[in-house]
């Protein structure tokens, strides 16, 4: 799953508006990115729930980061756009949550969690500063 259009469009649109010199709206930046603008603008409200975002209402309303780029992690960008911690596999997060009750004997679930945890920690180490630079 790693990395949804959810996610992908999260990341453009905070790219346009970590640019910008004053909030955009949802129809602009949905036209500028191309991006249909009812899922751009549940995702753009769901990084203002999580506190990426400031919306602002009114005839100059729209939305600008709230906080510098270097602060916002890609680790929060994803969670806020998926609703859930980007995930490299469709398993259990601990062995005692394993649906089937065979993590004891799950050979494979010690590397996939390990390496879970590694692109955790760099997905929350990188900043949308980060992508901005290359």
């Amino acid at each position: 799953m790693l990395m949804t259009r959810a996610s992908e469009y999260a990341l453009l649109s905070l790219i346009v508006l970590a640019k910008a010199d004053k909030p955009m709206d949802a129809e602009t930046l949905s036209r500028d990115l191309d991006i249909s603008k009812s899922f751009l603008a549940k995702i753009l409200q769901s990084m203002a729930r999580k506190g990426i975002l400031n919306s602002y209402k009114g005839a100059h309303g729209g939305f600008a980061l709230a906080q510098d780029s270097k602060k916002i992690s890609v680790h929060a960008i994803m969670c806020a756009a998926e609703g859930k911690s980007p995930a490299v596999f469709d398993c259990a997060s601990s062995e005692s949550k394993c649906p089937s009750e065979k993590a004891s004997a799950c050979s494979i679930w010690p590397f996939l969690n390990n390496l879970q945890g590694k692109i955790d920690h760099f997905l929350e180490e990188l900043t949308l500063a980060d992508i901005m630079e290359k």
